[in-house]
């Protein structure tokens, strides 16, 4: 599993970070930072972040591109 991050829409709320932490973290007060390809097992945590996600920043998927196509 693959994840990209519009970080031009993320908002830094933070959603990911409380429910897939081992894949997102926050870096400073806006600063997001993510694993692309998603670890064995959380795969779970990573769509239950993205579908929290308030501005559907976070794209999902078996092999997304950085222009999310």
């Amino acid at each position: 599993m693959q994840i990209v991050v519009d970080l031009t829409r993320c908002q830094g709320y933070a959603q990911c970070v409380f429910l897939a932490p081992d894949v997102f973290e926050l870096h400073g007060e806006e600063g997001l930072l993510y694993a692309p390809a998603v670890p064995d097992g959380e795969a779970d945590h990573v769509r239950q972040a993205a579908a929290a996600c308030p501005v559907q920043a976070i794209l999902v998927g078996e092999a997304v591109s950085a222009g999310g196509r």
